[in-house]
């Protein structure tokens, strides 16, 4: 009679000694943790995809009034808000000083200010890119170690074989040896089927967020020219 996956997988589990279904339960929680951060990472990269177009049409539109853009979302969760909040914050700052200092309505910033707000702009580049990043070791441990707690399972699994194989043969003794290589092979597969999906889906996240950290850097330049457009002082 044919058996599903799942079902062999439970009985190879039922079977097993206590030392073996800690090493099941061990397998299971390391998939179901790399299956969360898989799916949070996901949805976060799509959320921050749609939060660029968004934020990069926004900037366009409104160029001749850059600092004038009131953000009605979270910048928590969207790191192209986070990045032009802080440019924001710097310019105004750089600009409320010079107005200070030189006692004028209209100012300008400096060679060493844009340098300033460019550096404090890749500083916001740095952080939000940790941001994206937090969580993805996750992954890369489990594409490691997910197949060593399997094998694990399967030389824990043949010793019980061996150890049945030598006290001579009865039907628990049988038994006994059955369940022993149900568990070596199963605790193996399911390291398997644990360690592909996170390789796949950590490569998957670097890749994506090497893209973001362009984005960022595109948008960061874009934000950067226009300040610089339309505060830069000219000097002859």
């Amino acid at each position: 009679m044919y058996l599903s996956t799942s079902h062999v997988i439970f009985r190879a589990y039922s079977e097993s000694d206590s030392f073996g279904k800690l090493i099941f339960l061990a397998l299971f929680s390391l998939s179901l943790t790399i299956w969360f951060v898989l799916i949070q990472k996901a949805l976060l990269f799509q959320k921050c995809r749609k939060a660029s177009i968004k934020m990069q049409e926004t900037i366009k539109k409104n160029q001749t009034q850059i600092l004038q853009i009131s953000l009605h979302e979270d910048s928590s969760t969207n790191p192209f808000s986070s990045i032009y909040l802080a440019l924001k914050e710097k310019t105004v700052e750089l600009l409320e000083k010079n107005i200070f200092f030189v006692k004028k309505e209209s100012v300008f910033l400096s060679d060493a200010d844009i340098g300033l707000i460019e550096a404090f702009t890749m500083n916001a580049i740095s952080k939000e890119s940790k941001k994206l990043e937090k969580n993805l070791f996750v992954l890369s441990t489990a594409v490691s170690l997910a197949p060593f707690i399997g094998i694990l399972g399967t030389v824990w699994g043949i010793l019980i074989c061996l150890a049945e194989m030598q006290k001579g043969g009865g039907v628990h003794s049988n038994n006994l040896i059955l369940s022993g290589l149900s568990m070596a092979l199963g605790t193996t597969v399911i390291g398997l089927v644990i360690a592909i999906p996170a390789l796949i889906g950590h490569s998957y996240l670097k890749n994506s967020l090497k893209c973001f950290q362009t984005d960022m850097e595109d948008f960061s330049n874009l934000l950067i020219s226009t300040i610089e457009l339309q505060y830069r002082k000219v000097t002859s």
